[in-house]
């Protein structure tokens, strides 16, 4: 064994690198963790997206049956009356 790997281990040790081992978790590739926080901001951008869509829907929808341009209808969400 050589003295540098030594030092290198307890170097990473003292640096809290071998936290995870020692936690029972399991250790994730830089790589899929990576691809995961990708993934976490798509979905998250396309949330947003279909968010402002369903906001802006419903606001036509107002305008509509301010106008008298649709009937009222049980059928869409939100109506409860």
């Amino acid at each position: 064994m050589n003295a540098n790997q030594l030092f290198l281990w307890r170097k990473l040790y003292q640096d809290g690198s071998l936290s995870a081992v020692s936690a029972d978790e399991a250790v994730v590739p830089a790589s899929e963790l990576s691809d995961a926080l990708k993934q976490i901001r798509e979905l998250q951008r396309m949330r947003g997206k279909k968010t402002m869509e369903a906001e802006i829907l419903k606001g036509a929808v107002e305008i509509a049956r301010a106008r008298k341009w649709i009937a009222h209808s049980p059928l869409l969400p939100g109506d409860d009356q």
